[in-house]
């Protein structure tokens, strides 16, 4: 955390609270994603998103280490089934950075996460499974993973004739464009499967040049691509950023696809909206943007397996 405050020219303030927030969830900011803060800022959004606060030690009632119930939804190691035609595979608990407000911020990855041991179970349940015609790569990030590595997880799949599409949910096209070589962005998107990437993005500083180009190869080579943000107070909780926001990423090839209400994972409370505060918000981008750069926004509740949790709001 110290290295951190230094690099945007930031005071090291001895912060008990927050130094046990940082052990308890270690910092991870890669070198790209800094250099676009504002230096001398501590109210940054960038920042904000990244920097460990003393909030996060809190108890808030509401708040759990499973806020949108993952485990009762995860019948094999590795993989999660609770939607209707579609299943998540957590690729690698690893992330590219450690977003303050991460809804897994506690997740038992060491028991949930899919090793190569477990691809053959996981083909298996699909065979069992033909009304999934979908495969969605997460984690942690699943970029994370080597492109051999997601090169063969994918290449067991091809075995499936059910299958249609594969998404891929990704912060790291955002936050370290660098990641995303020819052979990935090819390999993954050349079989017979749809490619899907849905990226994550909060604030308009986000989208950097670099950022920009490594979306236009994306597109090129035949992915499909979306956006989708998580509403985060003293970060983007305004009408006129996420209005900048979802024009910036449809010039940029992407469509908006989900505003996420936070979360309510243990220690991100710091970051919720007030309720009365959002309505006015989303009237105020329904009256600006078209229906078609307007994210859906949602809520995700714990719900019973392969069951719709996604709660829609009309704002």
């Amino acid at each position: 955390m110290a290295q951190l405050l230094e690099q945007c020219d930031l005071p090291v303030a001895a912060n008990r609270s927050a130094e046990a927030a940082a052990a308890a969830f270690s910092v991870r900011v890669p070198q790209s994603y800094l250099r676009r803060m504002v230096a001398g800022d501590r109210d940054d959004p960038l920042l904000r998103q990244v920097l460990p606060q003393a909030a996060e030690m809190e108890m808030n009632e509401g708040y759990s280490r499973d806020p949108v119930g993952d485990i009762a939804a995860s019948p094999l190691p590795g993989l999660i089934h609770k939607y209707h035609g579609r299943i998540l595979l957590l690729i690698t608990a690893s992330c590219p950075i450690h977003c303050r407000f991460c809804f897994r911020r506690h997740f038992p990855y060491r028991d949930h996460e899919l090793s190569p041991q477990q691809l053959e179970s996981v083909v298996n349940y699909l065979r069992l499974h033909p009304e999934i015609h979908e495969v969605i790569f997460s984690g942690g990030d699943p970029l994370m993973a080597s492109t051999e590595r997601l090169l063969t997880i994918t290449t067991a799949l091809l075995q499936l004739p059910q299958l249609r599409r594969l998404r891929i949910h990704s912060r790291l096209p955002i936050v370290a464009p660098e990641r995303l070589s020819e052979e990935l962005i090819t390999g993954l998107g050349a079989t017979r499967l749809s490619p899907v990437m849905v990226v994550h993005c909060n604030h308009p500083h986000e989208l950097t040049a670099e950022v920009i180009a490594k979306l236009a190869q994306l597109s090129a080579a035949g992915w499909t691509l979306f956006n989708q943000s998580v509403l985060l107070k003293g970060v983007n909780d305004c009408a006129k950023t996420l209005i900048i926001l979802s024009e910036a990423l449809f010039a940029a090839g992407v469509l908006p696809y989900y505003l996420h209400i936070l979360d309510k994972a243990l220690g991100v409370a710091h970051f919720a909206v007030p309720n009365q505060e959002i309505d006015p918000l989303l009237h105020a981008m329904r009256s600006t943007l078209p229906g078609y750069l307007m994210p859906k926004v949602v809520t995700e509740v714990a719900a019973f397996p392969y069951k719709q949790s996604y709660y829609y709001r009309d704002g």
